[in-house]
């Protein structure tokens, strides 16, 4: 019932905001149009505001998870007119604020202490305001730091609205046979996850702290000194930084920031993120974002706001790496032997019709200049393949996906001519070093020897307790099992045994 009660709002902001005419012309939803005979009140409607305006208000009326998807949306100014781009921007940090009176009230309440006896100063003004939370200007023992606040009653809107996308994608299960390949309760999952990640202060500071281990000394990326002793689940206190805002163009130029440096950078810092740290800033959106005055001919990148992180599983990041690479040496049947072996479509897939659709997207691409490519439409067309193949989609990787268009969309405002491929490649040639390599297996076969110790000495064991089972009274099939069970042992038996002479020999050398 709450879920409906939800669909209802949803579909009264909607029309309250005239958007009825750009949303309701697809096929079958025109048909939503006849449920305003319910809504008296919305029978008579004018506004004089932009379309733009309108669906920025829609989507900061409907609340932080709306927002969160605004703000994806208004990174891709490829795919969207020059009208809304320009509205939706206005999300990122710029949504209508709480008052000061009630962020100082949370403050207070979660330190312990009035705000006077910890802060030299404090801003009852916010400096920023987002979906989920705000940010307030202080001094702390003379430092300049900013105080990030969360939303009052912020949980129990993202809990419904959470309840309404699961009501959504199980219904969405049940009818539509597509998904199965899609998978839209695991995707609402995984965005749970993220989502309620943000609502713990504490986590986001831990975030940010690990994430400042990983670029000590780095002249890419500075990430702001966290004060734990003044950060809570709803409070977090940080050191205050000064620069560009990634969008504001106008100040770059002013500022002589090299764009071209400014955009590589940018790229070499996902790659870093994703390949060699994993461990990656998963909401890269332009209101996130800064540049340092300093060094301008060798611009820095600061972020801020880490409650978004994502990571991957050792399987998934060597497959992505290997993808890339095999995609930008236009080796389309190593791209279509990779989705095989990873499991992302059937193990029942011909290679070779994979590989001939896949070339079909990906082939005229690179007869274009990166301005001239959108990344984002080619993942469409490559999700309109994968549908002839009955690809799943990996939730995991969703958020990755996520931060690449985000990062294609900062690249693509900054710097349009910028190559891609001649900026990752580096990343590619040094991961494959690092973990393909024979001294990179060795190094792995050696941090690993004492497990592969243990189970050797736990061989004997094994073996007798298999040949106890085949003794018992078991079905023929069990006992079929139990055999192979007893080869393969064998086989891993000598295969460690092999390892270990291995590395004796790279010891005695």
């Amino acid at each position: 019932m709450k879920q409906i009660l939800r669909l209802i709002k949803i579909y009264i902001v909607i029309m309250r905001n005239s958007l009825d005419k750009d949303l309701f012309n697809f096929r079958y939803l025109w048909l939503m149009k006849f449920f305003i005979i319910f809504f008296p009140n919305l029978w008579f409607r004018s506004s004089s505001l932009s379309r733009g305006e309108r669906i920025r208000n829609t989507f900061e009326e409907l609340g932080p998870i709306f927002v969160k998807l605004g703000q994806t949306i208004s990174t891709r100014k490829d795919l969207l007119p020059d009208d809304i781009a320009e509205e939706l921007v206005k999300l990122q940090d710029k949504v209508t604020p709480f008052p000061g009176e009630q962020a100082k009230t949370t403050i207070e309440q979660a330190l312990g202490e009035k705000i006077e006896d910890i802060f030299d100063e404090f801003d009852i003004k916010s400096l920023a305001s987002a979906s989920v939370a705000q940010v307030h200007a202080a001094k702390l023992k003379n430092k300049e730091v900013v105080i990030k606040v969360l939303r009052p009653g912020i949980e129990k809107l993202i809990i419904k609205d959470i309840n309404l996308m699961y009501f959504i994608a199980r219904s969405v299960d049940k009818v539509w046979e597509e998904s199965k390949r899609l998978k839209p309760v695991e995707i609402v999952s995984e965005y749970e996850k993220v989502i309620f990640g943000e609502l713990d202060l504490v986590k986001e500071a831990s975030n940010a702290n690990l994430l400042r281990k990983n670029f000590t000394d780095s002249n890419y990326l500075y990430v702001p000194e966290i004060y734990f002793d003044y950060t809570r689940k709803n409070v977090l206190v940080m050191e205050r930084i000064f620069g560009i805002q990634i969008s504001n163009r106008i100040e770059l130029d002013k500022n002589n920031i090299n764009i071209k440096r400014l955009a590589e950078k940018g790229v070499e810092i996902f790659f870093t993120q994703v390949f060699q740290h994993n461990f990656f800033h998963a909401d890269m959106h332009p209101g996130n974002i800064f540049v340092s005055y300093e060094n301008p001919s060798d611009p820095k990148y600061c972020a801020v706001d880490f409650g978004i992180m994502g990571s991957l599983s050792e399987s998934d990041q060597k497959y992505l790496a290997l993808n890339f690479q095999a995609f930008f040496q236009r080796d389309y049947k190593k791209v279509a032997e990779l989705h095989v072996d990873s499991g992302w479509v059937g193990e029942n897939t011909r290679i070779d019709e994979l590989e001939n659709s896949i070339r079909s997207v990906c082939e005229p691409i690179f007869e274009k200049p990166l301005k001239d490519i959108s990344f984002g439409n080619v993942l469409l067309q490559l999700f309109s393949v994968a549908r002839q193949y009955e690809m799943e989609v990996q939730p995991q990787l969703v958020l990755l996906q996520k931060t690449l268009l985000n990062i294609e969309g900062l690249g693509r405002d900054l710097y349009p001519d910028l190559d891609l491929w001649v900026t990752a490649k580096p990343f590619f040639e040094k991961w494959a070093k690092d973990n393909m390599s024979l001294s990179a297996v060795l190094k792995k076969i050696s941090k690993n020897s004492p497990k592969f110790i243990s189970e050797i000495s736990d061989f004997p064991e094994t073996l007798s307790l298999i040949r106890k089972k085949l003794n018992e009274t078991k079905l023929q099939q069990e006992i079929k099992e139990m055999k192979s069970d007893i080869k393969s042992s064998r086989f891993k038996n000598s295969i460690l045994f092999m390892i270990l002479m291995i590395m004796i020999l790279i010891e005695i050398l």
